[in-house]
């Protein structure tokens, strides 16, 4: 009997440990075993069937061919790890979830770019950071994987990005924007599952349409294990 899926957890060589450890809660409830992977470590001689690109800081713009806007706060060790990994995960068809910057990072890899600043953009909501549910989610579709897995219609969500997705990378498709029209979520339609959300649903395990995103993830990463 095959064991059970590996499901890498990326993020920076210090810090995020809270977001990290309720992403490894997500991915053991539903049967998957956790590897947290760091900058330093080698991907390639690792063994996962899944992939979680967590948040945290700025993609630096120099990946999408673009100047900075803004002060940097950037790593470019986990940018190249991340980079790596998210690669790999494309080339292998590996089921992957990229969380605000790992969704941002997933549109930079397949292409697209970014918006490095989102205050000219925001009318109708606010541009604090909380990690409660106090903005909204507006999912159209309800055949993509978004509208499948959080149903259609409004959702809550939090928000914890001072960037966000301009010009879409290939092959990915938007399935879910704020009232404002910013982009809150990607996903490739071509692929079993291949997601960027850029809200944070590990700080929302509280609710069973936020845990369904990991579900889906260890799900397909099953299958492959």
């Amino acid at each position: 009997m095959a064991g059970p899926p590996v499901i890498a957890i990326t993020g920076p060589a210090r810090g995020a440990f809270g977001p990290r450890l309720l992403v490894a809660l997500a991915v053991r409830l539903y049967g998957g075993r956790p590897l947290q992977v760091r900058p330093g470590d080698a991907p390639k001689t690792l063994t996962y069937q899944g992939v979680v690109v967590t948040g945290g800081h700025d993609v630096e713009p120099v990946l999408y061919a673009a100047e900075p806007e803004v002060e940097p706060n950037y790593d470019r060790a986990r940018d190249a790890l991340e980079t790596e990994v998210i690669r790999d995960a494309l080339d292998r068809g590996l089921p992957l979830l990229g969380i605000c910057r790992g969704a941002q990072l997933l549109n930079v890899c397949r292409g697209g770019s970014l918006f490095q600043d989102l205050h000219s953009h925001r009318y109708k909501t606010s541009h604090r950071w909380t990690i409660l549910p106090l903005k909204t989610l507006c999912v159209d579709d309800a055949a993509t994987v978004i509208g499948r897995l959080l149903g259609p219609g409004r959702r809550r969500i939090n928000s914890l990005h001072n960037q966000a997705i301009d010009r879409l990378g290939d092959g990915l498709r938007v399935s879910g924007r704020d009232l404002d029209g910013i982009v809150q979520a990607i996903e490739d339609p071509q692929a079993e599952f291949l997601v960027g959300v850029q809200w944070h649903p590990e700080f929302l395990i509280y609710v069973s349409r936020q845990r369904a995103l990991f579900r889906a993830l260890v799900g397909h990463a099953r299958a492959l294990s």
